[in-house]
């Protein structure tokens, strides 16, 4: 994932920003490819893994196929 997705993604909670945290970033310090995403207002977490942020809602996360 860009770290420039960041100005476009929201919570899909409450559509409020996120924060970066705990990022790995590839090889080439390009693309962000672990880390977790966390809402300013209200805290809920999601995950980054192998590049791609998960922003289902956290009552759904499970239930999704790996």
């Amino acid at each position: 994932m860009k770290e420039s997705l960041l100005e476009i993604l929201c919570c899909p909670l409450d559509k409020e920003l996120l924060e970066l945290e705990d990022a790995e970033y590839d090889e080439a310090g390009e693309e962000i490819v672990s880390g977790t995403l966390v809402c300013v207002a209200c805290g809920e977490r999601y995950p980054i893994e192998d590049g791609i942020p998960n922003l289902l809602p956290p009552d759904m996360r499970e239930e999704s196929p790996a």
